[in-house]
């Protein structure tokens, strides 16, 4: 059987005309007395690869650092006199979760990514989407097959997550079923839609079946596209769930590469984010008071704490104890 799928480099996820489109709007520039940030300027519409299709694409934006500023100041100007200034006023913010000056910050993505990462990525909802419709348009032939490193086992102790990596024969046997059947369900996508030649001895084509109902046998690894807009603040909580370890691969290679356009539209606000939120931490009651009983010199005995054996196990991780 024929396989329809194009590869693309990991340079290039667009077509040519795609890339033609990029390329000029790329070339436009634009008058503005709007703040912008010349970093994110140089990311601008360029798609940043991910996975094997995938990819990011900042379409636009609005504020940024400054903005934070002043609209935490209410001022009329954009920030104060010096950047660490600014800086301590957005660690202030950051730190005591005060959450609406980074509201003033939006940006808005191109985001191509796998059906099963949409779904999980779509489960945040404070943001505005626009998606993709295979109603109205076809699919591209194109399908997440896993890298054989990400290849591994169910984990035993945690129902949503892997364990140990496949090796040898046993990944080659995966991935071959994976590629097969998606290239299986992508032909039969086609023939349904009526895109195959008439059968040997026929001179009519069949008729193309509604395109709603070509799809539904697609599988969760096919590639979907969408526009998605979203607030700094929200965003935050997006790439700290997203991006944490306890999350599936897939999505927090997308959730570093948003990371890294973050970085490059509000720096002071992405450190903020890196050290309050990712590197910081945040303790109960019963977990504080066990915490300053340890610095105090004291010895723990677990079974007269108020938290669960899990909670204790996750108190010492968090504070580096054994």
């Amino acid at each position: 059987m024929a396989s329809r799928t194009t590869r693309k480099s990991k340079r290039d996820a667009l077509t040519p005309e795609q890339r033609a489109e990029v390329d000029d709007a790329r070339a436009e520039t634009q008058q503005t007395r709007r703040a912008t940030v010349p970093a994110l300027e140089e990311l601008l519409y360029e798609p940043l690869p991910v996975l094997d299709h995938g990819f990011v694409r900042v379409v636009d934006y609005m504020g940024d650092d400054a903005a934070i500023v002043q609209a935490a100041r209410v001022s009329y100007g954009r920030g104060t006199k010096t950047t660490r200034t600014d800086a301590g006023l957005i660690n202030y913010l950051m730190r005591n979760q005060h959450t609406s000056p980074f509201e003033m910050c939006e940006i808005k993505l191109h985001v191509k990514l796998p059906i099963f990462v949409a779904r999980q990525w779509v489960r945040h909802r404070t943001a505005s989407l626009n998606e993709y419709s295979a109603r109205y348009s076809v699919l591209d032939t194109e399908f997440y097959v896993p890298a054989p490193e990400q290849l591994a086992v169910q984990a035993a102790g945690n129902r949503q997550g892997r364990g140990e990596t496949l090796s040898g024969r046993d990944a080659e046997r995966v991935l071959a079923l994976l590629r097969t059947d998606a290239e299986v369900a992508f032909e039969h996508y086609h023939q349904l839609l009526g895109d195959e030649p008439p059968a040997e001895g026929s001179e009519d084509a069949e008729p193309g079946l509604a395109r709603e109902l070509a799809r539904i046998n697609l599988p969760l690894s096919t590639y979907t596209q969408w526009y998605w807009k979203t607030n700094l603040h929200n965003l935050f909580h997006f790439l700290w769930l997203r991006g944490d370890e306890h999350s599936q691969w897939e999505i927090r290679e997308y959730a570093k590469v948003v990371l890294g356009v973050v970085e490059a539209w509000v720096p002071l606000a992405h450190h903020a984010f890196m050290s309050y939120r990712v590197g910081g931490a945040h303790l109960s009651a019963e977990g504080l008071a066990v915490a300053k009983r340890l610095i105090a010199g004291e010895q723990i005995d677990p079974a007269t704490l108020e938290m669960s054996p899990r909670e204790w196990r996750e108190l010492k991780a968090t504070l580096g104890i054994d």
